[in-house]
């Protein structure tokens, strides 16, 4: 009885709009002065870009791994790594359960530890909550949470059987999350709201659904059997979300119904299991998202973690906000700004591509820090990323001379440039491997061709797998252009009939305080006596290309 009449309140309240009921977070204390401009999301063309302190931030990121920023001295000691990797901005984990060990008794100790670090080392902060989630599991919630299943109740399997996943049907939970993490973001608005050290935030991480599709416990059944929320069908039923998305395509096919419970809207199977807990994440963690932002509305975030290759729904993190489900996402969290991947897995540039859509744009909180560095050159340049951000970053070995170093000292060169290009249509990012050993891309009056280093009979070939290479071309001029990257063979052809590219000038370089200074000027045997240009692979650099047309 006390399960039906708290799912019959839900719905009264509606759980299509944000967390109401919560009084106790909409009372605000008297703020003090925070920057006049906050850290936010603005258009630069067809772009969306972080703006801190009033000028675009091209994020040269790295995370800690999940349990570095729990002990204060294992913070302290990383910092003079990040340095030498040539970073702008850490992403800093936050544990709940150190946050709130006593229910309503806060300590921010290590919050202020990792804001003060990152000042003194002159880097941003995105801080991760790890709340009620954390890879799916609730293994940072509080133990008073942990111990109390009564009042903060679990998902069930479909036996009945208990799993250490806070249910996301429980306004308990969710008030108890909510208020936590509405108490951070008023420490963050109190102790940094004029420096703006912290810049953005992620709300729970990698929110799923394992080892079964969704949850089985009371409440969930209740919901199940109950008819779909009429804010999820409205969104179907305007096309708003993408052709991609699995709850259209199922809505689709069971007839475009308007009401019904979940196995008549989208019919039986994991497929809407998988909506289902969809939707009701996405209300939990909006919930969560928006008592935060009634304290301080910084840019806020939730990762997915993505599926391996050939998994059904229960054997992966089920209903996070993954490519085919994110449109149920953007309906039930309107208070989250961006849904992002974290990429472990093959095929970087075909989920970014899933990400880069009308709505949502691409920000890489995590990475594989074995995959190569590369990849944020294409990701910058090719799908206007926010950020790319190496996971548990503190343990790479030799960090002052390690991929990134030399990867993030060329890319903070080239942040001014490429932000003013993002967006613009005058900027082009390629990946090259095995796979794919080359790219074309026309600017203006004239076509490139890149090619992997090893398609060349003169560059070193080394053994083994071809490794990923990768770069970008920025054009600068209708004749003048910068190509950066590493393992790179890049040559020229005019787009008129007719007409032949010749290269007038190459020159490598670095930029100083954004004014390109020229080095060597390389119209020898480095270009190969005006054929291409060359970028050597297992370094990373910047050439400025000027090229002309003759007959």
């Amino acid at each position: 009885m006390r399960i039906d009449r708290a799912l019959r309140a839900w719905r009264m309240r509606g759980t299509c709009t944000a967390v109401a009921g919560m009084t106790l977070l909409c009372v605000l204390s008297a703020r003090p002065q925070v920057a006049a401009t906050l850290p936010h999301l603005a258009r630069h063309g067809s772009a969306l870009q972080l703006v801190v302190h009033g000028r675009p931030m091209l994020m040269l990121a790295g995370e800690l791994g999940n349990s570095s920023a729990s002990d204060s001295a294992c913070i302290a000691g990383g910092w003079q790594g990040l340095r030498a990797m040539h970073m702008n901005a850490v992403l800093v984990p936050v544990y709940w359960e150190l946050v709130e060990p006593e229910e309503g008794k806060y300590d921010f100790a290590l919050v202020d530890d990792a804001v003060r670090g990152a000042r003194r080392n002159g880097l941003r902060v995105v801080f991760l909550w790890f709340g009620s989630w954390k890879n799916s599991m609730s293994c940072y919630v509080p133990e008073w949470v942990k111990r109390d299943g009564g009042r903060f109740p679990r998902s069930r399997t479909a036996d009945g059987g208990p799993l250490e996943i806070l249910t996301p049907f429980s306004e308990e939970n969710r008030n108890a999350d909510a208020r936590a993490f509405a108490a951070l973001m008023k420490h963050i608005r109190v102790t940094d709201g004029k420096l703006n050290t912290v810049v953005m935030v992620q709300v729970e991480n990698e929110i799923g659904m394992i080892p079964e599709a969704r949850d089985h416990c009371a409440l969930a059944e209740a919901a199940f059997a109950a008819p779909v929320p009429a804010a999820l069908i409205a969104t179907l039923d305007t096309g708003s979300a993408s052709p991609s998305d699995s709850a259209r395509a199922a809505w689709l096919r069971q007839g475009k119904k308007t009401s019904g419970s979940w196995a008549e809207v989208f019919g039986p199977g994991s497929t809407t299991d998988e909506i289902f807990m969809a939707w009701y994440f996405a209300r939990y963690a909006d919930g969560v998202a928006a008592a935060g932002k009634r304290e301080y509305p910084l840019p806020m975030y939730a990762n997915a973690a993505l599926i391996r290759p050939g998994y059904r729904p229960g054997q992966y993190p089920s209903a996070g906000p993954l490519p085919h489900i994110l449109g149920v996402w953007r309906a039930g969290a309107p208070h989250i700004d961006l849904f992002a991947p974290d990429i472990y897995f093959p095929g970087f540039a075909a989920w970014l591509t899933r990400y880069d859509r009308p709505g949502n744009a691409v920000f890489i909180p995590e990475v594989d820090r074995r995959q190569s560095a590369a990849n944020a050159f294409y990701a910058f340049a090719e799908h206007n990323a926010m950020s790319y951000s190496p996971f548990s970053i503190e343990s790479v070995r030799d960090p002052a001379h390690s991929q990134f170093r030399k990867a993030y000292d060329v890319l903070g060169q080239l942040a001014p440039l490429i932000l003013a290009h993002q967006g613009t249509g005058t900027m082009a990012g390629f990946l090259l491997d095995s796979a794919a050993e080359s790219a074309t891309v026309t600017f203006g009056a004239y076509t490139f061709t890149i090619r992997h280093e090893s398609t060349w009979p003169y560059a070193p070939r080394p053994e083994g797998e071809t490794p990923r290479c990768g770069g970008l071309i920025i054009m600068a001029g209708p004749e003048d252009y910068y190509v950066a990257g590493t393992g790179l063979v890049v040559t020229f052809r005019a787009a008129q009939a007719g007409s032949v590219a010749g290269i007038a000038s190459i020159d490598e370089g670095t930029f100083v305080d954004g004014t390109w200074v020229a080095g060597r000027r390389l119209n020898g045997d480095e270009d190969h006596q005006g054929r291409h240009a060359y970028l050597k692979g297992g370094e990373f650099g910047i050439q400025r290309v000027r090229l002309y047309t003759y007959k």
